[in-house]
């Protein structure tokens, strides 16, 4: 497939910034940007957000950009991603923390737990986890499902390992393949994918991806960490909230968004043109920004007024959901300021067209991408916006299939082997109370066969769809 639409495009669109012209010098820019990245982050124990700053400036000056221009890319990246991302993850935060403290999130868990059979258990928490990790970030999905693990694996007496990696596999998928996680939002954002699409395909590829990096893979590393749960710290097992929401109301939260963005993308699929009335309602209930902010209002009754919390608590919690994300925005903004670098600096016009002289399947070097920068820097993050802003050249003139399916193909890559760079590497270790190895056997080694089957997955869609 060739993309000439998309460096024309591309090229007209960076002229207002002035760069050097040799190839050479631009992909030295390139390394220059990523490695100060990684030697920041990776060495010196830098928060992304500056790592991600100081990265675009080494870039913009190595690339020839002057240095009255050195930011300029940088804040209209970062200004449009935050724009555009910002106001999602913030939506998703509040639904989070309101289903968190209503005890929406347990209720879910519980009344799964409660109809499955022992043996099927390790499947249980995979679709707990898949469940309930739609609106959570990982790491809460972490704190949130780990002591429901722990409990399970006792009260069935078996390895903690058989029934937290399904868990952690349901959680690592949504994190890394589904919106309104930033990871997929960032890359969306930069290649111009479909969100609807997106949301539809990242859960269609989801489903095998957990069943076999989850459920089946636990069976075979159970052998290399048969650890018994311990006992559970802090309040008794038994305390529970008074006033729980029911299980329809609590995933009927969770779904709210998902069906409004979907069902607008099948509207516009379906009825391309058509200004009936209930297509215009569609198209606009399905809109992200609109779709979250009524799940919010929606979340705020049904999980808080209606369960006897006062409107002035329910702000709080409002307010308290905020602050832990004030990093996480940071971070996205910056990684879209130096995906805008990339772009600007004529950088990604560059490497786009060398993969294309390559004839290498745009969706396998989005993979390839993201997987060496998840490896260097140990940010699933970072390697997201690298390999979304490499590849957003030829994403400009593909179908809107295609375009989705490379955001999740990025998505996958920026999963792929967790090990001692990565912050989640050494909070599994420390919860399931694993050695270095006994971790890289099990939530390392998860995590590979995870990357590897979504993109094994994706490949094959891609193949159905003819767009590979």
């Amino acid at each position: 497939m060739t993309y000439p639409t998309a460096l024309t495009a591309l090229a007209t669109a960076t002229e207002a910034i002035t760069h050097s012209d040799t190839p050479v010098r631009l992909v030295a820019a390139a390394l220059a940007g990523i490695a100060t990245i990684i030697i920041l982050i990776a060495w010196k124990k830098l928060h992304p957000f500056l790592a991600l700053t100081l990265g675009s400036a080494v870039l913009a000056v190595v690339a020839g950009i002057p240095l009255a221009q050195t930011f300029t890319p940088f804040i209209d990246g970062l200004g449009s991603t935050i724009g555009g991302v910002g106001l999602l993850i913030a939506f998703g935060a509040i639904i989070g923390r309101l289903l968190i403290d209503s005890g929406g999130a347990d209720q879910i868990v519980d009344t799964i737990l409660a109809h499955t059979a022992p043996a099927r258990l390790p499947w249980a928490m995979a679709l707990a986890a898949f469940l309930i990790g739609i609106p959570l970030f990982f790491e809460v999905g972490i704190v949130l499902l780990i002591p429901v693990v722990m409990i399970v694996a006792r009260h069935s007496r078996q390895p903690l390992v058989l029934v937290g990696i399904p868990a952690l596999a349901g959680l690592s998928a949504l994190h890394g393949l589904v919106p309104p996680h930033p990871g997929p939002l960032i890359a969306i954002d930069a290649v111009g994918a479909n969100l609807g699409l997106t949301l539809a395909f990242g859960l269609l590829v989801s489903v095998p991806t957990v069943i076999v990096s989850g459920p089946l893979a636990a069976r075979l590393m159970v052998r290399w960490a048969p650890i018994p749960a311990p006992e559970p710290l802090g309040a008794s097992e038994e305390e529970a909230s008074a006033r729980r929401p029911s299980f329809a109301c609590a995933i009927s939260v969770i779904l709210l968004p998902v069906i409004l963005m979907l069902a607008r993308t099948v509207v516009e699929t379906a009825l391309p043109g058509d200004d009936g009335a209930l297509t215009t309602v569609a198209l606009f209930l399905g809109q992200p920004v609109v779709a979250l902010l009524l799940t919010v209002l929606v979340t705020m009754a049904a999980l808080g007024t209606r369960l006897g919390s006062s409107p002035q608590e329910v702000s709080e919690r409002v307010g308290a959901s905020l602050a832990p994300i004030a990093g996480i925005l940071l971070i996205v903004g910056a990684g879209g300021g130096f995906k805008q670098t990339l772009v600007d600096s004529g950088i990604a016009t560059v490497i786009a067209s060398w993969i294309q002289q390559a004839a290498v399947p745009a969706i396998i070097a989005g993979w390839l991408v993201a997987v060496a920068v998840r490896l260097a820097t140990g940010s699933a993050t970072v390697a997201t916006i690298t390999a979304a802003g490499i590849m957003t050249p030829l994403a400009a003139s593909m179908p809107a299939t295609e375009s989705t399916l490379l955001v999740l193909a990025i998505g996958a890559g920026s999963v792929f082997l967790s090990h001692v760079n990565d912050a989640g590497f050494w909070l599994v270790k420390e919860y399931f109370g694993m050695s270095v190895g006994q971790t890289f056997k099990t939530w390392s080694l998860m995590e590979t066969i995870l990357s590897v089957v979504a993109l094994a997955v994706i490949t094959v869609l891609a193949l159905i769809l003819g767009v590979l």
